[in-house]
């Protein structure tokens, strides 16, 4: 059965396509400003449905425990998905306004192909592990220590990348034995609701072990925080809203993952190519324009060669303009929103306040009148301490940096509330070595080095969040530990 926009204005509960209580609400795409569908409105009773659905199904069924069941039910979600590819890819496209290029990547096929790594570790995963006898107290007893599944998660998913963050929670939940109850971000619906589509109609899932609730009421994922049937909420946003979520998970005492926001460095050391670590800056912040929490935005250059590099990032962004997200070619495409685009317009005013110099950009490109586009934006003449270098903007703004050595370079990388990811350029393997060390962040690329991928753990330091998302550790995130002890 095709996928159409017709079909995304559907909640998935207890193993049903139903429509909302609340009835429907607009989808735009960002790219054009056009309403191009509706998505299910749901309520707050619509929300108890999935959450009574989702513990229903933990307590009363086989799954947490039917390791081989659970792996074949994420390969058929995989391969069903990929037989929608193509239909998925251009509903995404307009929905998220993402750049063509990025669905082959992270943006669809990527996540897609992720379930495949998950459905392995629900097969492969020692969920046993004995430790052989002891003998505490003088008795001699034979222990073993088990891993189980969580219980349901709750998971709150924004609208960046919302296939491979939805996958991202949902995989290593399911693979692990949970149960799921997904709120989507209400800007981009279809991405969830689509595959909620695919699980009802194409898969083996039992009724109520993934539930998918879109809904632009944010008391919803309020509602699905607090609720003590969850025992675990998995939560990708902003730090803002990852410290209600922890304060409101803190009621009842629910384990909490966060993954929140960055504001990473890009690190020039002096025996770097410098022509190629700034066009790579400037690839790298422009790249769905700059709506990624792990997006290198603060370019760390050497004092002496300030000017050299901001002449290569200024003329690397110039080429690298924002357009229609539909053509191949486009790396730059719109923001999500009407609203999150006047936020990094206001930063771009905040800047010029401060001191700083517009060196390219910084504003609307001419030709695109229609659309949430913001030109890519390079920003000089600031220090660390000015507010475009210390807060998260989520936009194609890059700031320029001196620094006076590799130790300041790092000091720099580390004067932020973030430690979520970052990139250093060099030649000296050892100099290279030391900057990794020294930054206090959760992920290094070493010369544009690339550590996405399913089996790579992703997550940060200090306010970027707790917790650890993909990989071995990310599964186990969504694991209890028990420890059996028998007379041997």
């Amino acid at each position: 059965m095709p996928l159409r926009p017709e079909t995304a204005s559907r909640l998935l509960i207890d193993g049903t396509l139903t429509a909302g209580s609340g009835g429907t609400f607009d989808v735009v795409n960002p790219a054009t400003e056009e309403v191009i569908g509706q998505a299910a409105q749901a309520t707050s009773a619509d929300m108890d449905a999935a959450i009574a659905a989702a513990r229903r199904a933990f307590d009363t069924t086989d799954w947490s425990r039917d390791h081989a069941f659970r792996a074949r039910c994420l390969r058929q979600l995989r391969d069903a998905l990929k037989g929608h590819v193509d239909e998925l890819r251009e509903l995404t496209i307009a929905e998220v306004g993402c750049p063509s290029f990025l669905t082959h990547g992270p943006q669809l096929e990527g996540p897609i192909d992720d379930l495949g790594y998950f459905a392995d570790l629900a097969e492969n995963y020692d969920w046993t592990v004995d430790l052989g006898e002891a003998e505490p107290m003088g008795i001699k007893n034979h222990r073993e220590v088990r891993s189980e599944a969580v219980g349901v998660v709750g998971a709150i998913t924004p609208w960046n990348f919302p296939h491979q963050i939805n996958f991202a929670k949902i995989g290593p939940a399911l693979a692990a034995g949970c149960t799921v109850v997904l709120k989507p971000a209400p800007d981009t619906p279809w991405c969830a609701a689509l595959v909620g589509e695919v699980i009802a109609t194409e898969t083996d899932i039992p009724a109520g072990v993934i539930n998918i609730v879109t809904s632009t009421d944010h008391r919803l994922g309020e509602q699905l925080t607090a609720d003590p049937r969850v025992d675990l909420v998995s939560f990708t946003g902003s730090t803002a809203t990852g410290r209600a979520v922890m304060s409101t998970a803190a009621q009842t005492l629910t384990k909490v993952f966060l993954e929140l926001g960055g504001k990473s460095a890009f690190l020039v050391l002096d025996d770097a190519d410098l022509a190629t670590a700034c066009s790579m800056a400037a690839f790298n912040v422009v790249t769905h324009a700059g709506q990624g929490c792990a997006i290198t935005t603060r370019l760390v250059v050497p004092r002496e060669k300030l000017a050299e590099a901001t002449a290569l990032t200024r003329d690397a962004l110039a080429g690298l303009a924002a357009g229609d997200p539909t053509k191949p070619g486009t790396v730059c495409g719109p923001l999500i929103s009407a609203r999150q685009r006047e936020r990094v317009e206001e930063y771009l005013r905040i800047a010029v306040e401060e001191g700083g110099t517009i060196e390219t950009g910084g504003g609307r490109p001419e030709g695109l009148e229609r659309g949430y586009f913001v030109s890519p934006t390079l920003i000089s003449g600031l220090d660390n301490s000015a507010r475009v270098a210390q807060e998260e903007i989520f936009g194609p703004v890059l700031v320029i940096l001196p620094h006076d050595g590799d130790d300041d370079a790092i000091a720099i990388a580390n004067d932020s509330p973030y430690g979520l990811s970052g990139q250093v350029w060099g030649t000296d393997p050892e100099r290279l070595d030391h900057v990794v060390n020294g930054v206090r962040t959760g992920t290094m690329g070493v010369n544009g080095g690339i550590w996405y991928a399913a089996d790579v753990p992703f997550g940060g330091y200090k306010q970027s969040g707790i917790g650890r998302e993909m990989g071995v550790a990310g599964f186990a995130e969504y694991l209890e530990t028990k420890a059996v002890a028998r007379p041997a």
